[in-house]
């Protein structure tokens, strides 16, 4: 009885180290205008959020659980819940960009948006969200932009996409987007993030 009760704490000291990142995250610098904005932002190269996401294109949609980590031109975001699918994971690294569907088959996308509306009949504007959840256009993309009475971005034409941003929250000491919204012609993703975390570059 010594024994087991010595070895399940031993598994549970295990396990808590093993969920403990070493990482300490970071606040964000001061950004007191437009130009402050997307300048820290999209300096940025080493964060990661975690929310819920909400896809409908015609008949299709479905809820679930979002998260994104982004560690320089690389990111790893994975989409679960009931998505008739299971959770899909889809990863880049500047160069390619890999599906990993809910059976572990691993496909290469020449055309994200395409082969996700082909496979699911919805999609997720992957290359640029990097950018939108931050709060700033695509700087790869021409967009018109509407700021908010603090100089945040309220509003966003970009790639045949509008973007919203319906609402902030405090996130790394300064505000970051809460609730945002992406619609083209045919689908349309609402994203609630819980929560931000930032990383030394």
């Amino acid at each position: 009885m010594r024994l087991n009760s010595r070895l399940a704490a031993l598994v549970a000291t295990l396990l808590l180290a093993s969920c403990t990142t070493t990482r300490d995250a970071i606040d964000l610098p001061a950004m007191g205008s437009w130009q402050d904005r997307t300048a820290v932002l999209g300096g940025i190269s080493d964060w990661q959020f975690r929310g819920r996401i909400a896809v409908k294109a015609g008949d299709e949609g479905f809820n679930g659980k979002f998260n994104w980590t982004q560690d320089g031109d690389a990111f790893d975001a994975s989409v679960g819940g009931p998505l008739g699918v299971g959770t899909v994971r889809i990863e880049g690294d500047g160069h390619a960009v890999v599906l990993t569907d809910s059976d572990g088959v691993r496909t290469h996308l020449d055309d994200v948006e395409q082969e996700l509306r082909w496979r699911y009949g919805w999609t997720i504007p992957v290359e640029s969200l990097r950018f939108w959840a931050l709060g700033i256009p695509d700087p790869d993309e021409p967009g018109i932009t509407e700021l908010d009475d603090a100089g945040r971005l309220a509003r966003l034409e970009q790639n045949d996409w509008i973007v919203q941003i319906s609402r902030y929250q405090e996130a790394g000491g300064q505000a970051m987007p809460r609730i945002l919204t992406a619609t083209n012609r045919d689908t349309r993703v609402r994203m609630v993030i819980d929560r931000w975390l930032f990383f030394e570059n």
